[in-house]
């Protein structure tokens, strides 16, 4: 299977900036689509920023300006550079991937969420 580790999350004051990563690891043939999602205490899972291979970056109205994603194809890592945090960015912080695999001796579909990294934003 495909396996995301998320890293980069911690605290930081109001202002201040993080840079998650998430790196996609096993048979990877290609990958389709990857994004960032988040999710605070009592709340439901939302996008935060997320494109198709090729195509345009979706990102939430709440971040657009201080975030921005970006991906190196090579490494199969993702970026997400937060900037201008608020308490509101506090949660946990999901990586979510999509693609084909090498699943020998046939290829298969994968889709795949990382662990999540905590990020706490303090007034």
């Amino acid at each position: 299977q495909v396996q995301l580790v998320e890293s980069g999350g911690g605290l930081v004051q109001a202002g201040g900036s993080l840079r998650l990563s998430c790196v996609a690891s096993g048979r990877i043939l290609s990958i389709n689509f990857m994004g960032w999602y988040r999710q605070a205490p009592g709340k439901q899972r939302e996008l935060v920023a997320a494109r198709p291979t090729g195509g345009s970056t979706n990102i939430a109205d709440s971040v657009k300006g201080r975030f921005y994603m970006t991906r190196d194809a090579n490494t199969n890592t993702l970026y997400l550079q937060m900037n201008s945090l608020k308490p509101e960015d506090t949660g946990v912080y999901y990586c979510h991937a999509t693609g084909i695999y090498d699943r020998y001796p046939r290829r298969a579909d994968f889709d795949s969420w990382g662990q999540g990294t905590q990020v706490t934003v303090s007034s």
